[in-house]
């Protein structure tokens, strides 16, 4: 029950990347996003992936449950891709102000 759980919370969270890294492709601007929670979500699906590798009880059944470190690792290229966007942006904006 405990990974169906965590299933839910990184499918829910995945849910939500798509559309920020959409709206940060669009918005061609930083200003309302916090590079530091950028970083500490990146940083934390890091850590729960480096989990499931050190997770001995994982990795012995990981044929059986590959898709639950498959949807860390799709959440943590969306956080990737947005913090790749935050610096496109913020360097639109640096050009901005300097017109």
């Amino acid at each position: 029950m405990s990974e169906i759980l965590e299933i839910i919370m990184i499918v829910s969270f995945g849910a939500s990347w798509p559309m920020n890294v959409m709206k940060s492709y669009k918005a061609r601007t930083a200003k309302g996003k916090s590079l530091a929670f950028l970083l500490l979500i990146f940083f934390g699906y890091i850590a729960g992936i480096a989990s499931k590798f050190l997770n001995e009880a994982y990795m012995a059944s990981f044929s059986e449950k590959w898709y639950v470190l498959f949807f860390y690792f799709l959440n943590l290229f969306m956080v990737g891709a947005d913090l790749i966007l935050y610096f496109r942006n913020r360097n639109l904006d640096k050009k901005e102000a300097k017109q």
